[in-house]
């Protein structure tokens, strides 16, 4: 028997980008997503696997008698749990604000509050790319919100 304990980080403060590798189309992007790249995202990272082992420690879950795996009790400090946490984590693919909602003045906007394409007439955005920061849970509801306003606003408009 075993169990797998998973934590995450639900407001990150780290930035990644997406970026076009080249002008064809069939290039992959170039996706950096700087995970840990914040000294409070890698203290979020340490203080995290440290809660997991004292809930582990707990007395109910003795009879199961639970032994760490991964990162190993053995990394105890904030460097070696973060750096850890960095080659055993994995993505949750909640990815948001590729195409972040703003202001026309913002040169990190892409899309107005109606979700439209800065100095693009009749496009819009309608994903979890106009998040211009991730919620802290699951990015499905609230993307399915953001779609149903988009439907609202097409349907609204003139033509």
């Amino acid at each position: 028997d075993a169990f797998t304990a998973s934590v995450c980080n639900l407001n990150p403060g780290a930035r990644g980008h997406v970026r076009i590798r080249s002008a064809r189309p069939e290039d992959a992007p170039c996706i950096q997503p700087n995970y840990l790249s914040t000294d409070e995202d890698r203290k979020v990272a340490a203080d995290s696997l440290r809660l997991t082992r004292r809930i582990a420690a707990m007395p109910a879950l003795a009879r199961y008698r639970p032994q760490e795996l991964k990162p190993g009790m053995q990394y105890c400090s904030d460097e070696d749990l973060a750096r850890l946490a960095g080659d055993i984590g994995t993505t949750i693919f909640h990815p948001v604000g590729t195409c972040r909602m703003g202001a026309a003045g913002d040169a990190g906007a892409v899309v107005d509050a109606r979700l439209r394409v800065h100095g693009i007439a009749a496009l819009r955005v309608a994903d979890a790319s106009v998040m211009p920061t991730i919620t802290s849970g699951n990015t499905n509801a609230p993307t399915l919100m953001i779609a149903e306003r988009a439907a609202a606003w097409i349907v609204a408009a003139p033509g």
